[in-house]
């Protein structure tokens, strides 16, 4: 990064609010980490608000150095009520507040704070008004709207959105098509291009949940032709009765396919680094994590149209699976009887995506800009 983007937040303090700040917040609390990251590279001060939850203090370390202040929740966690949430933010003196996911109380805890402070203030969805996710809950997500969220929306300085596909998302529900686009970033990016074709090891990573659609993965894995030494490997975190129903599909198998919970840091990226592929067959997604962090690695994907990742399919770094069980199981088979050389070049594909368009350089640039403009003298939020 250049010396004057590394000073571009200098003396800034701006706070990331988000629902959870530990693994039960799925890949929002992995984006979070990586913002806070991204702050830090600028010369700002990120400090992360969140809901205290059972995971809280377990995972406190992924944020490092960064302050992280967790509040109690009163009432159903699904509205995830906490009053000293907003007492907390104004006590920060923040120079920015960046929200973090939507339809729970940190999204009124924010809008407050922005009509108290009139400081620089940005929403990103990650991906929560797609409609997959907006035709669940209805009632819930009717509340939230009427109660806080359209406020919310009209008072941010800034939308954000990870892809084209999101900001017409954000503009269906709110009505402002003026979001500002910028992807997630791949870290972790590998110097080396493996040789050799990798053993068939098909692997997936995040949350455990209806919406990525593991059960029609695993009854695809389940009827195919494997060659010897074929394992789907499925790593993740999730509640209990997702997890029951993985495990109960999982179970009937020929124990090629095997559930190893969650993996963090050197785990994970060893992980990555044994496998063919990563495999994300989801119905909805903002932008994956799991797919930037096996391109940095060189490892392709298997994956949906719904994981807004059309450049894995554009440069051949990634294979569309849809969402049946049937066409799950023709990506696999295409994967399982690839030639190495094919193999490769999606390799070097995936590569160059992750040194290029989602290199984290490119990224912060782009945050940089829009912290800084925000925080200028002459701009106000949307009041």
């Amino acid at each position: 990064m250049t010396a004057g983007l590394s000073t571009t937040l200098s003396g800034r303090r701006i706070g990331l609010v988000t629902a959870s700040a530990s693994r039960l917040g799925g890949g929002v609390f992995e984006a979070v980490i990586a913002q806070s990251e991204i702050i830090r590279s600028l010369g700002g001060e990120p400090a992360v608000f969140a809901l205290a939850d059972a995971d809280s203090a377990r995972d406190r370390p992924r944020f490092g150095s960064t302050s992280v202040t967790t509040v109690p929740v009163f009432g159903p966690r699904q509205i995830g009520y906490a009053p000293d949430l907003v007492r907390a933010l104004l006590r920060a003196e923040l120079d920015c507040l960046h929200l973090h996911g939507l339809w729970m109380y940190p999204s009124a805890a924010g809008s407050r704070w922005a009509a108290k402070t009139g400081r620089a203030y940005i929403v990103s969805p990650h991906g929560m008004l797609a409609p997959w996710i907006t035709s669940r809950g209805k009632w819930k997500k009717a509340l939230a709207r009427a109660g806080y969220e359209r406020q919310n929306w009209r008072r941010a300085g800034a939308l954000h959105a990870l892809t084209r596909a999101e900001r017409e998302d954000i503009a269906a529900e709110s009505g402002r098509e003026d979001a500002t686009i910028i992807p997630n970033a791949a870290g972790g990016i590998t110097s080396q291009i493996r040789p050799t074709l990798p053993q068939p090891i098909f692997t997936y990573i995040g949350r455990i949940h209806p919406k990525k659609n593991l059960e029609a993965l695993v009854n695809a894995w389940h009827g195919l032709k494997k060659p010897a030494g074929a394992r789907l490997q499925i790593a993740g975190w999730g509640d209990e009765p997702a997890v029951g129903r993985l495990r109960q599909a999982m179970s009937g198998g020929d124990g090629s396919a095997t559930f190893l919970g969650p993996v963090y840091g050197n785990e994970k990226i060893a992980l990555l680094d044994q496998s063919r592929f990563v495999v994300l067959p989801s119905h909805s997604e903002g932008l994956p994590m799991a797919i930037l962090e096996a391109w940095a690695r060189g490892v392709p994907t298997i994956q949906t149209e719904e994981c807004h990742l059309p450049e894995g399919f554009e440069s051949d770094s990634a294979i569309d699976c849809g969402y049946a069980s049937a066409s799950i199981a023709r990506a696999l088979s295409e994967a399982l009887t690839m030639e190495a050389a094919r193999w490769q070049k999606m390799s070097r594909a995936a590569l160059d995506l992750a040194r290029t368009r989602f290199s984290s350089d490119r990224v912060a640039s782009l945050w940089a800009n829009v912290y800084a403009g925000l925080m200028q003298p002459s701009s106000s939020n949307r009041l």
